[in-house]
């Protein structure tokens, strides 16, 4: 008897050929070629450099250091003069006849007359005023010597009625120890309580018309004191006004031009002359315009006088182009050379 046997898959197989190794030479071939020409693309460049240096230097010879980062100092060399940066114009605060007393030119010290204006209606206004505080004052004076003598005769009514209401008191202490003995009539009695409500009146009133009399005196009082303040302001103001007459220089220094000539009328504000600070100098220079744009208050800038430098700062720079440059002014940090 035969066994059975169990068909496989053998009859559907199908045999592949095995694949060349050509393409994949041909792959990697290519590939390797593609790096090659990109490593020439760069290293060609470096290689042709290298190729044309004259000469070739040992590392060991060339000395390296680390760069830092900074702020690039422009210097610029102009010529510069000196310049007094305060010379204040004095000016009239009344109108007037002005007389110099300083010439142009001369030195002067700080507080020092140099003009005087003559203002016979300012002074005489100040003569009046000055009069009127004076009969203030006096008014004042006799104002407070009223107040006292006031104030001394309420005093004097309110005792009087003091006294007057003690004897009425008194009385009607009489009356009720008589009328308890029966020695007074009923009308007595009376007359003698009526006469002590009166009393009690008389002294209240007078004690408050004191009072009431006393308020207004000091009232009376505190208006005069305060119109002679005011009168003495007015004084005051006056007078200050008269000594603005006198011109004195704030600085010492060197008289500038009159303005105007001596002995003649001047107006109200008005320029009469000049004092230039000799203290205090500043370097004024001229900048060219294509540097004006890195020009700013504050900066350090270097001054050589007689072949001495001296720190400086900016302290200003005009807005306005003069051909083709810029003003500009220096201030000296230290002290300021001698001479």
């Amino acid at each position: 008897m035969s066994t059975p046997r169990i068909a496989d898959t053998s009859a559907q197989d199908v045999a592949i050929p095995p694949r060349s190794n050509r393409n994949r030479w041909l792959l990697g071939g290519g590939a390797t070629g593609l790096a090659v020409v990109a490593l020439a693309v760069f290293a060609l460049p470096a290689f042709e450099r290298w190729a044309e240096a004259e000469m070739s230097v040992s590392r060991e010879r060339l000395r390296t250091a680390v760069v830092d980062r900074g702020d690039l100092v422009r210097d610029v060399s102009v010529q510069g003069r000196v310049v007094a940066p305060t010379s204040p114009t004095l000016y009239t605060t009344q109108p007037g006849v002005i007389t110099f007393q300083v010439a142009a030119g001369e030195r002067v010290a700080a507080g020092e007359l140099l003009a005087k204006v003559h203002s016979p209606q300012l002074e005489n206004q100040l003569r009046q005023e000055e009069a009127h505080r004076a009969r203030l004052a006096v008014q004042v004076d006799r104002q407070r010597i009223h107040a006292k003598q006031l104030r001394l005769a309420q005093k004097k009514t309110v005792d009087l009625a003091e006294m007057a209401l003690v004897a009425a008191k008194r009385e009607a202490r009489r009356a009720d120890l008589a009328f308890a003995k029966e020695a007074v009539s009923q009308l007595d009695f009376e007359q003698a309580h009526d006469q002590k409500r009166s009393a009690e009146l008389a002294h209240e009133h007078a004690a408050r018309d004191a009072e009431l009399q006393a308020e207004l005196l000091d009232f009376e009082l505190r208006t005069t004191e305060l119109d002679l303040e005011r009168q003495a302001l007015l004084v005051a103001d006056l007078q200050r006004q008269v000594e603005e007459l006198a011109i004195r220089s704030p600085v010492d220094g060197v008289v500038g031009d009159r303005l105007v000539e001596n002995k003649t009328a001047v107006a109200p504000n008005m320029p009469v002359l000049a004092v230039v600070d000799l203290s205090r100098f500043e370097v004024e220079a001229d900048v060219p315009e294509s540097y004006s744009d890195d020009l700013a208050p504050g900066m350090a800038a270097e001054v050589r006088v007689g072949g001495n430098a001296h720190a400086a700062e900016l302290t200003a720079v005009s807005p306005e182009v003069r051909d083709n440059q810029v003003t500009v002014r220096l201030r000296f940090v230290d002290a300021m050379p001698a001479g």
